[in-house]
């Protein structure tokens, strides 16, 4: 029976990998590493370092290049699983390829335990499980394994807490926050996905921001103060490195004086 396991890398740096995950990767027979643009093949690096400092053989690795998605229209919805369809094609056409075959099993009936490497959590702002659903596997043919979140990272870089005593937060997304404003009766917000530097449109004077970038790497960020003083400097730093390596993750978490 295919095997399919989803595996939290947490921010990429090897201190992250919990015990399940290595054991996992480990165990794997096939896998995939995706590549997107050139300009982002430092991030097809990182996992690749995860795995050499793993010892994981090169012939269990299937590579494959990410499909772009179309970014054209308001259909936001529309282009997201058109992306996500695309890319389940792409780890169909891996699992034929790469896991063994003519042992009597019809294509589409591969066998072996496949692991794709993913950032932070699968179950935090991630697709991985829904572009799972789409290779049309039983749930006892998906495993999950946790990994630490870039939100985690954060607040242990800035050493805060997450939450005030006994109060809510809310994690959500630049677009969210550009859309929908700061959301009533919750004075702190990890916003993550963020391309727009959507804390530039946030006005009010009393509120602080926490801004890490490439949180766990040797190249990481942090930054932090009174937003209405930082987020222009914020920004420009953001610039500055995204320029520097092509690419980009950042996080950060508002949080309103009390």
């Amino acid at each position: 029976m295919l095997e399919l396991f989803l595996i939290g890398i947490g921010t990429g740096n090897p201190d992250h990998i919990t015990r399940e995950a290595e054991k996992a990767i480990r165990q794997a027979d096939l896998i995939l590493l995706p590549h997107k643009e050139d300009n982002k093949a430092e991030l097809a690096q990182v996992r690749m370092t995860l795995l050499q400092h793993l010892c994981m053989d090169s012939s269990r690795i299937a590579h494959f290049d990410m499909p772009v998605r179309r970014q054209q229209g308001d259909d936001y919805d529309q282009q997201v699983n058109e992306w996500h369809d695309a890319i389940a094609e792409r780890w169909r056409a891996c699992l034929s390829t790469h896991l063994p075959a003519g042992h009597g099993h019809e294509s589409g009936h591969e066998r072996g335990r496949v692991a794709l490497l993913v950032w932070g959590d699968p179950a935090l702002y991630d697709s991985t499980l829904r572009i799972a659903s789409r290779l049309g596997l039983a749930k006892s043919q998906v495993k999950v394994v946790p990994g630490i979140t870039s939100m985690q990272v954060l607040c242990s870089a800035h050493g805060i807490a997450l939450n005030d005593i006994g109060a809510p937060f809310l994690v959500t997304t630049g677009r969210q926050l550009r859309e929908a404003a700061w959301p009533a009766g919750v004075d702190t917000l990890v916003v993550m996905l963020d391309g727009q530097c959507s804390y530039e449109q946030v006005a009010e004077p009393d509120v602080d921001i926490f801004w890490g970038a490439y949180l766990g790497m040797p190249q990481q960020i942090l930054m932090q103060g009174r937003l209405v003083q930082v987020k222009a400097d914020i920004s420009a730093r953001r610039q500055q490195a995204r320029q520097q390596h092509g690419w980009i993750m950042d996080i950060y978490l508002l949080r309103r004086r009390s």
